[in-house]
C-alpha cells in the first residue's frame, strides 16, 4: 500500500508561485501515473493535472494550462506541481493520487493523500 503526503501549501498573493510536492512511501509508484486534484469549499472536486507513470505524458485542466506544470521524480518517488500566476479562484485544498493511467476522472485513482491547502489572496 501506498501512502502519499502532500506540501507546498500556503498562503500567496494573486500573480504569486507555489509548487506542491507529493511524498510516495510504501509500495513504489513509479509504474504508477499520478494525478493532482483540488477541491474549493462547497464545490466538488476537480481535476487539475496528470502525469504518465514515465513522466513523458502530461495532461492539463484547461483552467490551469500555461500555468501550472506537473512533473515528477522517480529516483526520490515524488511528483510535484509548480503553479505560477496563481488567482483567488485557484484557492483550494489540493490533492494527489495515484492511479494506472494519467485520466480526468477521479475514481481511476487508487490513493490519494490528504491534501494541502493553498490560499490566493487578492
Amino acid at each position: 500500500q501506498v501512502r502519499l503526503v502532500e506540501s507546498g501549501g500556503g498562503l500567496v498573493q494573486a500573480g504569486g508561485s507555489l509548487r506542491l510536492s507529493c511524498a510516495a512511501s510504501g509500495r513504489t509508484f513509479s509504474n504508477y501515473a499520478m494525478g493532482w486534484f483540488r477541491q474549493a469549499p462547497g464545490k466538488e472536486r476537480e481535476f487539475v493535472a496528470a502525469i504518465s507513470w514515465s513522466g513523458s505524458t502530461t495532461y492539463y485542466a484547461d483552467f490551469v494550462k500555461g500555468r501550472f506544470t506537473i512533473s515528477r521524480d522517480i529516483a526520490k518517488n515524488t511528483v510535484y506541481l509548480q503553479m505560477n500566476s496563481l488567482k483567488p479562484e485557484d484557492t483550494a485544498v489540493y490533492y494527489c493520487a495515484r492511479g494506472n493511467t494519467p485520466v480526468r476522472d477521479a475514481n481511476a485513482y487508487d490513493s490519494w493523500g490528504l491534501g494541502t491547502q493553498v490560499t490566493v489572496s487578492s
